[in-house]
């Protein structure tokens, strides 16, 4: 039975992906997005998720169309990399409110229909950067940890009522992000994962389907990593 999927920032990148498999599978997907154009094939609807009004005006929306949303996926991010003594209170600020609060907001407005319909999925996408840390990251790895403390506890409010809320964490992906990275770097970040290779936006999008669907219906409170190797469970 098809359900009501939200990909918040699925207009490209992991998120289109995640979002392009969910509709494979005969879902009625909506995607969020800041700026550009919404993807074809999709319900797109303009949110910045870092604004409460808009983000209680996204879900409106997908509700008259698609139904409360049964499965959300919360992947909305920026970054905004620099070294500590450089980071500027906005460049703080600014991503915490989009990766960090605007996931809090997002999943709080889909845990009242959850609650209403007694079953539901939250799929926070963190990252491994959150695990382990990054120079340059300390705002974007702040935001990506705080995920899972959020996903945990939400986890255990929500259980009794069929709703499961977890984590995927992908490492380095083939993305526009990493495309740019300069070839040196990317040897770098290559030599230190076990698999030998950057990830697919492919492979996070089906960690995604599955810890979604029916046969995931135990699993809560999980930080479920796609990263070739690199995290090792941290």
């Amino acid at each position: 039975m098809a359900r009501s999927v939200l990909v918040t920032g699925g207009n490209r990148g992991i998120g289109y992906s995640i979002a392009t498999a969910f509709a494979a599978a005969g879902d009625k997907v909506a995607v969020t997005y800041r700026s550009g154009e919404p993807p074809e094939g999709f319900l797109g609807v303009k949110c910045d998720v870092t604004d409460t009004e808009q983000v209680a005006a996204a879900f409106d929306k997908i509700e008259a169309e698609h139904g409360p949303v049964e499965v959300l996926v919360a992947n909305a991010g920026i970054t905004r990399d620099t070294l500590l003594l450089r980071m500027s209170d906005d460049d703080w600020d600014a991503v915490i409110q989009t990766n960090l609060t605007g996931s809090f907001r997002v999943a709080k407005r889909a845990a009242k229909g959850m609650l209403r319909m007694r079953k539901g999925r939250i799929v926070f996408i963190s990252s491994v950067v959150g695990m382990l840390g990054s120079p340059g990251q300390v705002n974007y790895a702040a935001s990506k940890s705080g995920l899972i403390g959020m996903a945990r506890s939400m986890a255990r409010e929500l259980g009794s009522r069929g709703i499961t809320a977890n984590v995927v964490a992908p490492g380095f992906v083939e993305t526009d992000m990493t495309a740019v990275l300069p070839e040196e770097t990317q040897k770098q970040y290559l030599s230190q994962i076990p698999l030998g290779r950057f990830g697919l936006t492919e492979e996070i999008a089906n960690a995604v389907k599955w810890i979604a669907s029916e046969e995931a219906g135990y699993i809560t409170g999980a930080v479920i990593p796609v990263d070739g190797g690199i995290g090792m469970g941290n």
